[in-house]
């Protein structure tokens, strides 16, 4: 009986049986029965034998390890990868392209914080103050000394920033560049001089937070005594028919102080006084002595949160404005239009209002003040000379 793989005619004869000779019939016909040398077998081997033309190069070993990524060492009748060594490629890219989304996503920082609040209309408050004396007249320089504002500081020195510390969600960084950014704003719209003559007011607007900018340019084009549309509330403004700056060195004094609205809101308080030096604005060059002192008083609540400091721009919440001296029955909503040298105390009231008119109602319209007479300096006391101690009487002799 013969075996699988014995020839089908039988072992040739002279030949010998091999090992064949020594085994038994039953060890030879089950050694390699249950064994199957099939492909699979083949291409899970760790040794690969060298083709033979690779054997005809300078290798001196028979076989060769195979690759942990090769799928078996096997190449396609194209000479391109196996299946396998296709996987462990396409794994090692899916590696190195989320190692690299994980890098470019630390550097770049993609959180976003979240937006600020909407900024708040501006409230604002116009007081005309009406003289109750009439108005002094005389050159900017003796008017300034005889003045409370004889002390005061020339512009923007006038405006100091007080002793910065941290507060519990804001750092002294963050407060001192909301300080001088509340200075900026003063100095822009209290003492630019193409804002004063009302020939612009850019360099107001750039400093608002961009909700506030429409409500900053209406009140420009069509100022309103509601509250909340009056040029005046935003910066100070002459009537250009009315007068003109006649010295541009302001005399200014005031105090600015910062506390923490919340975590991530900043307010600076600024209340500061302004004293101009104003002249006609028609007829004739003013003579030298024809210019006469006019006093704003802004009281100012600006904000910030962590977005406007990083842009360097504010919100103006609310003004309270006292300006003077001035007629009641002028509407200081589009600029003040001060009672000049000579102008004596005028006892004409505000405007009439009427209570059936309906509409939007002039909330500040009829708000009229008297301004408080000038005080002089008082003059320093002449030093007093010390009197001559006088001798004790003395008594007679015996």
């Amino acid at each position: 009986m013969a075996v699988p793989g014995d020839p089908p005619n039988g072992t040739p004869e002279g030949m010998g049986g091999g090992d064949d000779e020594f085994r038994s019939d039953e060890y030879r016909s089950d050694e390699y029965r249950s064994v199957v040398f099939d492909e699979d077998f083949v291409r899970a081997a760790r040794l690969q034998e060298y083709s033979a033309q690779e054997r005809m190069g300078e290798h001196a070993r028979a076989v060769r390890s195979r690759s942990l990524w090769s799928g078996g060492g096997s190449l396609s009748g194209t000479g391109t990868p196996g299946r396998a060594a296709r996987q462990g490629m396409l794994l090692v890219l899916l590696i190195a392209t989320a190692f690299a989304a994980a890098v470019y996503l630390g550097l770049r920082n993609p959180y976003v914080p979240p937006p600020g609040s909407p900024a708040e209309a501006l409230s604002s408050t116009v007081v005309p103050l009406a003289p109750a004396t009439p108005v002094p007249g005389g050159r900017p320089a003796e008017l300034y000394a005889q003045s409370p504002a004889a002390d005061y500081r020339v512009g923007a020195a006038g405006i100091t920033l007080p002793a910065v510390r941290r507060t519990h969600h804001f750092t002294d960084v963050q407060v001192i560049t909301a300080l001088s950014i509340a200075k900026d704003y003063l100095v822009q719209s209290s003492l630019d001089p193409d804002v004063l003559s009302g020939a612009g007011s850019r360099p107001v607007r750039v400093l608002l937070d961009p909700d506030q900018l429409a409500q900053f340019d209406r009140s420009m084009a069509s100022p309103s005594g509601d509250g909340r549309h009056a040029a005046t509330g935003w910066l100070v403004r002459f009537d250009p028919a009315t007068a003109v700056v006649a010295d541009p060195r302001v005399r200014v004094s005031g105090t600015l102080a910062f506390e923490e609205l919340g975590p991530e809101v900043l307010e600076v308080t600024t209340d500061h006084t302004f004293v101009y030096a104003v002249r006609p604005a028609t007829g004739a060059p003013a003579a030298a002595d024809g210019a006469s002192l006019f006093t704003v008083r802004r009281e100012l609540r600006i904000r910030f949160d962590r977005e406007d400091l990083a842009a360097r721009r504010l919100e103006l919440a609310s003004a309270h404005v006292m300006a003077g001296p001035q007629d009641c029955s002028a509407d200081p909503a589009a600029g003040f239009r001060p009672l000049l040298a000579g102008a004596g105390p005028t006892t004409v009231g505000p405007p009439a209002s009427d209570p059936y008119v309906s509409g939007q109602p002039r909330r500040t319209a009829g708000l009229c003040g008297v301004l408080a007479q000038p005080t002089t300096p008082p003059a320093p006391l002449a030093p007093q000379t010390p009197a001559t101690p006088q001798a004790p009487p003395v008594s007679p002799g015996p």
